[in-house]
């Protein structure tokens, strides 16, 4: 007999109450909760209409080769929407259960900063974040605020993206994001590696799973436990302990 929503709650419960190894591995439906479109969702960037696809958009190459544009994006697509958003019950639940001293890591493919928002301290970001901005030529670190300010005041020097402040500079300022056509970052990929590698139960959240090479981290998980939170199937999902095609916020609402 197929047990009930409740019963894989109460088993969900003693899985992770039970270890003090969980690493969560979570993307894009963690944060579409807190108001953050979905790349892929029907509702999110893939579905509107530019002059160029939002891969593109993203890519390294564009971001060189029509900085305007890029940036431009970059500011209506990504930056105004993660600076207004607040985490949400998932965010929080995982940085309460890593405070009692289950969850030992966080290993996420989202770049808007909410994990650590909420709290969370062991946070690897794959894909980097928009709150760490850096001048290609001096170094100078940004905050985003200070680029959307730049974007937002149609930046200078009869350009649109944003340009170091020191004048005796003016370099260009690139996000701490990693664009497509881009490798992950070695140490960064390394700590993810580490932690789903030695982890007792791993939760994959808010993810379909078909972003490499991030995706293909779950594929290290040699633990106890797979649990898998998401609202459509993954590539996972006949392997896992427990599958929840719920919201992330609600299944993991249930762990407070």
């Amino acid at each position: 007999m197929r047990a009930t929503y409740e019963q894989d709650i109460a088993e969900l419960r003693r899985i992770v109450f039970g270890s003090k190894k969980v690493v969560f591995f979570g993307g894009a439906g963690v944060s579409t909760e807190s108001g953050i479109p979905d790349f892929r969702s029907k509702d999110g960037l893939y579905s509107l209409t530019y002059a160029y696809p939002p891969e593109t958009m993203l890519s390294h190459s564009f971001y060189r080769s029509n900085r305007d544009d890029f940036f431009a994006f970059y500011r209506d697509k990504v930056l105004r929407g993660v600076l207004d958003a607040q985490p949400n019950t998932a965010h929080r639940v995982l940085a309460q259960l890593e405070n009692s001293g289950h969850v030992q890591a966080v290993v996420t493919q989202n770049i808007d900063g909410l994990h650590q928002a909420a709290g969370s301290r062991t946070v690897h970001e794959l894909h980097g974040s928009v709150h760490r901005n850096y001048c290609e030529r001096c170094g100078t670190a940004y905050s985003a605020r200070e680029v959307l300010a730049q974007l937002e005041a149609g930046c200078n020097d009869h350009s649109d993206a944003p340009l170091c402040t020191r004048p005796d500079c003016r370099g260009l300022i690139k996000p701490d994001v990693v664009l497509y056509e881009e490798p992950l970052d070695n140490t960064v990929l390394n700590a993810a590696v580490a932690a789903i590698s030695s982890a007792e139960v791993l939760i994959i959240g808010g993810t379909s799973l078909v972003v490499n090479p991030a995706a293909g981290l779950v594929q290290l998980f040699c633990g106890s436990h797979l649990i898998v939170i998401n609202k459509s199937e993954t590539t996972r999902d006949t392997s896992a302990d427990l599958v929840f095609h719920e919201s992330i916020g609600a299944v993991l609402g249930q762990l407070e």
